[in-house]
């Protein structure tokens, strides 16, 4: 694995984020005295350049090492540079150690301001809420049409959308990431990728549909009812059995002309801003691929008026044998800690599970 890592990175002369040794990476890293974070992947610890900038250095386990989701990652960041996604400053590749160096993100990733379990965070105005929306919206756009190859992100949810001093929100983890021309709309996959609760159906469902980059605006749908409802869309310890899958709940609501309150001193722009996100979402996670909107058409739908934004047909969520639609009615969430969630009781080859 480690030769055809390095044979890969010989092999690409303009990759334009600098390869360092794991000597300069202890340096910069303080002797990884700061640690930012922690997951399944390894750890990531704070650094700093020569130049004074601050970076994340994150270092793999040798589990999520494997080589070609390393060369995902770089071969991917390596060719983009855009304000709504993380930029890879330098990587580290030895026969024992892979890490990967990004510019440092101080407000961390979504998901610690949109979930309840979060609390001490104070949470995002609708404003805020709706410009990081659009942020991560042009990102993706931007990854499927704006380079000279296309590609495909595989893992959009909130833990992978990172937030600067200014909260302008940034697309990372690309380990999951495949790359193919622009005139090809079909993507070849030999194993299911992503995270239970963002997959798109046709993911492993085939008869739905085409694999493409249909499926990060799948995920993109998924991320923003979740900010919409400030809440995770599959929630065990819901009120209701209904409400526990939640985009199906707050279909029910809308298609019945119920007012989905956000608070008593909420303001009519921030009802709006509310309501602008479920319809777009509710578009975004329509079932068949072809009934989905493009990146660009979603960005259209977010910066236009309310008024144009139409309720869609209720999406049949999951096709009925799919074993997905277990987790609608689920009692467990889809996490590795459970040994007992039905994710664990999926029959297919999945890359990941909540990483």
């Amino acid at each position: 694995m480690y030769d055809g890592v390095e044979e890969y990175f010989q092999s690409r002369n303009n990759l334009i984020p600098i390869r360092y040794s794991y000597r300069e990476i202890k340096k910069m890293s303080n002797n990884f005295k700061e640690k930012l974070g922690e997951g399944g992947y390894g750890s990531v610890y704070k650094g700093k350049l020569r130049s004074g900038q601050l970076v994340a250095i994150k270092m793999l386990t040798k589990s999520k090492a494997n080589g070609q989701d390393f060369i995902n990652e770089v071969a991917s960041l390596g060719r983009i540079h855009h304000v709504n996604v993380v930029r890879l400053a330098g990587f580290c590749v030895t026969a024992s150690k892979r890490a990967l160096i990004y510019e440092y993100m101080p407000n961390g990733s979504l998901d610690k301001f949109i979930f309840a379990e979060h609390s001490n965070r104070l949470p995002l105005s609708w404003k805020k809420a709706f410009e990081i929306a659009s942020g991560v919206a042009r990102g993706i756009q931007y990854l499927h049409q704006g380079c000279n190859m296309q590609i495909v992100h595989f893992d959009i949810k909130p833990h992978n959308i990172l937030l600067d001093d200014n909260f302008v929100p940034k697309v990372s983890d690309f380990g999951l990431a495949k790359l193919h021309p622009l005139q090809n709309s079909v993507v070849s996959l030999t194993v299911v990728r992503g995270t239970l609760g963002y997959m798109a159906p046709e993911l492993f469902y085939k008869k739905i549909g085409n694999v493409s980059n249909k499926a990060d605006v799948y995920s993109f749908g998924m991320l923003l009812m979740e900010m919409a409802g400030r809440r995770k869309n599959i929630n065990a310890l819901a009120e209701h059995s209904s409400q526990i899958y939640f985009p199906s709940w707050i279909y029910d609501n809308i298609d019945q002309g119920e007012d989905m309150e956000i608070g008593d001193h909420a303001t009519e722009e921030e009802k709006t801003i509310r309501k602008k996100l479920i319809l777009t979402a509710l578009w975004c996670i329509q079932m068949i691929p072809e009934n989905r909107p493009s990146m660009r058409e979603v960005i259209e739908m977010l910066g236009g008026d309310l008024q144009d934004l139409q309720l869609p047909a209720k999406p049949r969520f999951y096709p009925s044998d799919s074993p997905v639609r277990h987790l609608q009615s689920s009692s467990y969430s889809c996490s590795e800690e459970s040994t007992e969630s039905p994710c664990n009781s999926v029959p297919l080859e999945i890359e990941q599970i909540d990483r």
